[in-house]
């Protein structure tokens, strides 16, 4: 899916990166500090995301 890179939150070894999308909307993943560095991730970057994921939970309280 194509986004739009909306927020990098680099931490001591990881980063939360936020991507906005037409549809479904906003995605934030979290991955290593070293792959935003590498990638030269910042707001406003075209990225491609890939959703990878064995199972979603959804809960109520």
């Amino acid at each position: 899916m194509a986004g739009t890179v909306s927020e990098v939150t680099v931490g001591t070894v990881a980063a939360k990166v936020v991507v906005n999308f037409d549809k479904p909307g906003t995605i934030t993943a979290t991955i290593t500090k070293d792959a935003v560095q590498d990638m030269n991730l910042k707001v406003g970057d075209s990225v491609e995301a890939v959703v990878k994921a064995s199972n979603v939970m959804i809960l109520k309280p």
